[in-house]
């Protein structure tokens, strides 16, 4: 562990600032990825919309405007998912920003079954009204629709597609990037879905970005290590003055070094090596797991912008 606090770090050597952007040194994008990208522009006009997953902790960055080009002309559904580990007052000014951009969103918990039924409701409403303003003359209602779901790794797309079909129809994993080859999956006689790899973005323009999304399980462990997001947000929970924080690992102040809050987290957790030296690489992992079951409270990274950058 560096002998300079971790606040000192973060903030001297990863700027942080949101009015500050900075050329990201966080990037993932494997071969896989820019081969998907290519296979997506393809297909997509193989199909009548497109879901776009997004993580609601993170609901701009976890978008891929490298993407936009290709959608442009293509009806879209932005679903918004995990909102329910999400900081339900930032989600309410986040809803009331997508208000506001003139695509069709909609923010859910992907296992509450009340919402999926609206994905679809939604998903009918968007194609059978752009059908009706392109032939308003001949058209008829159809109840078959052909989707492409994208999104980021890890933003809950093939959970989507399991609830979609009440079965499990492609695998789910924790780790990003379990899908690599896109697949039709036939869901039931009236809804046919292209499942498609979680595709990052080519460039992260915020450091701060890919931090979240290495927070958040967008990127794996092992590109950017655990030490870096760990790190982040424990800073993070600790400007909070996180109450979930404290309770998590019993501390009884936050008024002390990110470094120090690691320390006691060791001890407290049993991740300590012979002669009682904090197991880094243990707590780390260790945060990041808890934050990412929802342990550590919930949170909202970023706020809406002032002009659409959707």
């Amino acid at each position: 562990m560096k002998n300079k606090t971790h606040n000192k770090t973060l903030v001297e050597d990863i700027e942080l600032t949101p009015d500050n952007p900075v050329k990201s040194g966080i990037n993932w994008y494997p071969g896989h990825m820019a081969r998907a990208i290519r296979e997506i522009k393809e297909k997509v006009k193989l199909v009548d919309i497109v879901l776009e997953i997004r993580d609601a902790r993170a609901p701009l960055a976890s978008g891929n405007k490298a993407m936009d080009e290709t959608l442009r002309q293509k009806s879209r559904l932005i679903l918004i998912n995990k909102v329910n580990l999400a900081d339900p007052h930032m989600i309410h000014l986040w809803e009331e920003w997508f208000k506001t951009q003139g695509e069709p969103y909609l923010f859910l918990d992907c296992f509450d079954k009340a919402s999926m039924k609206k994905v679809m409701t939604m998903a009918h409403q968007i194609v059978d009204q752009k059908r009706l303003a392109s032939n308003p003359e001949t058209y008829v209602y159809k109840a078959k629709l052909k989707m492409m779901i994208i999104g980021l790794p890890n933003t809950g797309k093939s959970t989507i597609i399991n609830q979609l079909a009440n079965r499990g129809a492609t695998k789910t994993a924790d780790r990003p990037g379990q899908t690599q080859v896109q697949q039709w999956i036939v869901i039931d006689k009236d809804l046919d879905l292209l499942d498609t790899p979680g595709v990052m973005p080519p460039l992260l323009a915020k450091e701060e970005h890919g931090l979240w999304l290495s927070a958040l399980h967008a990127i794996p462990d092992d590109i950017v290590g655990v030490e870096r997001p760990a790190l982040f947000l424990i800073e993070y929970f600790k400007n909070k003055n996180s109450k979930e924080l404290k309770d998590r690992y019993k501390l009884t102040t936050l008024d002390i070094t990110v470094e120090e809050i690691v320390e006691k987290i060791a001890v407290l957790r049993g991740c300590v090596r012979q002669k009682g030296l904090p197991d880094l690489e243990r707590v780390y992992k260790l945060i990041l797991l808890d934050f990412r079951k929802g342990e550590l409270g919930k949170v909202c990274f970023g706020i809406p912008p002032v002009d659409k950058d959707i």
